[in-house]
């Protein structure tokens, strides 16, 4: 597994998600990413509460019925098949696991929405799709994963049509991590194969993408801690998806009081 200084190797990204999609993951209904909570509703339960950042994500791109959506990293398939049921969108979703692709594949059958939602097994470094080719763009918790967050701010540019939104999550340093916080973070970004953002970074980043920046907003206070909570009271075994030679492994439970890891949402459009 990569170390937390690594920049990811896309290959061992798709082999990490082949395994999570092994386990059972109907606890989390599909969907591997944060909650989003208010700030007085905290036993919300995770399914739910991954819905509602999914949701949230999806009001900031402005959909409209017959909208072509772009979703990177798409998991199994549970966002995008929401965002084409909430929006009347079509969603075309891409994972570097093709064990993923197959699984969502298997779920938008099963749903009944196979014309709505459809996944194809991709590199978003590379995207494989035409210029202007999507109305927008969602990206949940899936470019801390990638070699180069710049250049796959260019493909995603490249495939959106003038005026198109990207949103997208990403996990970054909220303020400097205490000595005694910092390995918990390392097994997470280790076991996780992730980098962690420089939110400053995101606006001359996206300028030089051809991208112009709409909002950044530090979501950690709805997300991060209870997630973690909730995950750490799950009793799925996340031991087989990592690597058996760790001394140690990522622990949910350890990063409940890491209070400097956060979670940003970003939003971003191609000028028209």
């Amino acid at each position: 597994m990569s170390n937390p200084t690594t920049i990811p190797v896309p290959a061992e990204v798709g082999l990490l998600y082949d395994r999570l999609t092994a386990l059972d993951t109907a606890a989390q209904g599909g969907s591997l990413h944060l909650g989003y909570w208010d700030l007085d509703d905290n036993e919300v339960p995770l399914v739910d509460a991954a819905d509602r950042l999914t949701d949230l994500m999806t009001d900031a791109l402005r959909l409209e019925k017959g909208h072509q959506v772009l979703d990177v990293g798409c998991g199994v398939g549970q966002p995008a098949m929401r965002i084409a049921v909430r929006t009347g969108a079509h969603v075309t979703g891409i994972s570097i696991s093709r064990d993923q692709i197959a699984r969502a594949t298997e779920l938008a059958e099963a749903a009944g929405l196979a014309d709505e939602a459809e996944f194809r097994h991709a590199d978003a470094m590379e995207l494989p799709f035409p210029d202007n080719s999507f109305d927008a763009a969602i990206a949940i918790e899936s470019i801390f994963h990638m070699p180069d967050r710049e250049r796959v701010l260019s493909e995603i540019r490249r495939v959106l049509r003038p005026g198109g939104r990207l949103v997208l999550t990403d996990f970054f340093e909220r303020a400097p991590i205490p000595a005694d916080k910092q390995p918990a973070v390392d097994r997470l970004l280790r076991d996780f194969i992730m980098t962690l953002a420089r939110p400053e970074d995101y606006v001359p980043m996206l300028g030089r993408a051809g991208l112009r920046f709409v909002e950044l907003r530090d979501i950690t206070e709805q997300s991060v801690r209870q997630t973690f909570e909730q995950m750490s009271r799950s009793e799925q075994d996340l031991d087989p998806v990592f690597d058996e030679e760790a001394d140690e492994k990522f622990s949910p439970a350890a990063m409940i009081d890491v209070d400097e890891f956060g979670s940003v949402l970003l939003t971003a459009q191609k000028p028209v």
